[in-house]
């Protein structure tokens, strides 16, 4: 058989889809003489109903990456001040059978200073003075605890429950839960800082096995968060839509012959989505409608925080058109001075390295509190400030810290929950986690509750076999809900 040159093949296939665009013209239309419409396949991300009635809308996911070390943040350990330099007693290392960075340093206590804030009396390190004055709003876990050592690992556990590629994320259970509250927007967005996709990339907000409609959308850092926005120069509005009516047509066809191809499903509706961004998503995220005092709450006119808060002023943007989960990573500081600091993750020189992060986040997030509470929005909205994993009391290189899973501090704000409160504790040098602890699975639970899903009843059938956001786990930590 004689193979095809590459010109012959191009021709060949401009003749195909030429005639078919021929033929959809003509009377009887070909293939679309009865037209597979997008409105025979159930939408996807057609509203569903809760199991119960929720106590919020929306939800802002704050993933501080690389891991801060929350006894320098929120967990104030007297004892750690008085032992530091002393090697690590036995009796705090029970049940630790590895360290990730070879070995047990000598305990470390960095140079803070603490005071209680609020009726709470919650502590706060002098790196947060901003934050600290919304105390009474947030509801402390300090008994978090998970699995894994490596970020890769640990950043997968918290975003999809697992700690291997597959399982679909929080935030693509949610919008198959309860689909989209707008048309217009993606009904799952992550916003991230820095020139590149954040430690671990996609995965992390991936759909998993559910269909890909699922996935979340990623805004880049900018001016332009989303390419490929804006039609050519050339093509004019009318023969885009021409294009896009063809090419559903022929998707419908493929998708009418393969139902189960959820990969097609998605790009149907996605180019369909995509086009009705082109006026709904520049308007979303364009800051220039905001006045000069709303920028500057969030620090948006300060170099320092200008990427982080000029992130969340586009997360609360997204709250009040509706977007259900808005996933928020913190990325790399750009500040002079830092010496390349690219995350939270501080092995070495923890002084330095978490001066330059809460001084990127701490005056945005605290903005962010205040817009909320102030727009009405907060009762509706559910923020969660999270990480991987927490950092050991013991130093590394005298003045660093290493991973720590089996204690850390997160936090909670937001409609439904029990505000200036504390759940579970941490040992007397913040090492381990005491009592009943709580790990991703049972925050998974706790966000999916506030949402009026119940997570055992939240089931979608993988090859005869009911999956749930977490997994055989989970339990909702009711102590946090008012």
């Amino acid at each position: 058989m004689r193979v095809q040159s590459r010109r012959e093949w191009l021709f060949n296939v401009a003749y195909v889809v030429g005639g078919l665009t021929l033929t959809a013209k003509m009377p009887g239309g070909g293939i679309f003489s009865t037209p597979v419409l997008a409105d025979s396949f159930p939408d996807p991300l057609a509203p569903k109903e809760p199991h119960f009635a929720p106590k919020i809308k929306s939800v802002i996911w704050l993933h501080m990456d690389g891991a801060p070390s929350t006894i320098d943040l929120y967990d104030y350990k007297p004892e750690l001040v008085k032992l530091a330099g002393q090697e690590v007693p036995p009796s705090f290392l029970n049940g630790i059978k590895t360290s990730t960075q070879g070995g047990v340093g000598k305990l470390f206590a960095s140079n803070r200073t603490w005071k209680q804030y609020g009726e709470s009396g919650a502590w706060f390190s002098d790196l947060l003075p901003n934050l600290a004055q919304h105390a009474d709003k947030l509801a402390f876990i300090k008994s978090s605890t998970t699995i894994g050592a490596t970020h890769d690992i640990s950043i997968l556990k918290l975003n999809t429950g697992d700690t291997s590629p597959g399982r679909p994320s929080l935030g693509a259970w949610i919008t198959y839960a309860l689909g989209s509250a707008n048309p217009d927007l993606p009904a799952y967005v992550v916003l991230y800082s820095g020139k590149k996709e954040p430690q671990g990339g996609s995965v992390n907000w991936s759909s998993g096995f559910l269909p890909a409609i699922y996935q979340g959308t990623a805004f880049r850092p900018g001016d332009s968060p989303i390419l490929h926005l804006n039609r050519p120069d050339l093509i004019g509005e009318k023969e885009q839509r021409d294009d896009l009516d063809l090419l559903r047509k022929l998707n419908e066809h493929r998708a009418a012959l393969y139902p189960d191809d959820t990969e097609l499903q998605a790009r149907l509706r996605s180019y369909e989505l995509a086009y009705r961004m082109e006026s709904t998503a520049p308007e979303a995220v364009d800051l220039s409608r905001e006045t000069d005092a709303t920028k500057k709450l969030y620090g948006v006119d300060d170099p320092v925080t200008k990427d982080y808060g000029t992130n969340l002023l586009r997360a609360r943007r997204l709250v009040e058109r509706n977007v259900r989960f808005i996933q928020v990573v913190s990325g790399p500081v750009d500040q002079a001075g830092s010496d390349d600091i690219k995350n939270w993750d501080a092995h070495r020189d923890l002084e330095e390295n978490h001066r330059v992060h809460t001084a990127a986040i701490d005056k945005p997030i605290a903005g962010l509190l205040t817009d909320l509470k102030s727009r009405g929005l907060l009762d509706q909205t559910l923020v969660v400030w999270t990480s991987e994993f927490g950092r050991t009391s013991y130093g590394q290189s005298g003045n660093g810290r290493d991973h720590n899973p089996w204690g850390y501090t997160q936090w909670l704000a937001g409609g439904g929950i029990k505000a200036g409160t504390t759940f579970g504790e941490t040992d007397a040098i913040g090492l381990q986690s005491l009592g009943k602890k709580v790990d991703t699975y049972d925050l998974h639970a706790t966000v999916l509750q506030l949402l009026g899903l119940d997570h055992l009843k939240t089931i979608y059938l993988r090859a005869g076999r009911a999956e749930r956001p977490t997994v055989v786990y989970g339990e909702v930590v009711k102590e946090l809900l008012a």
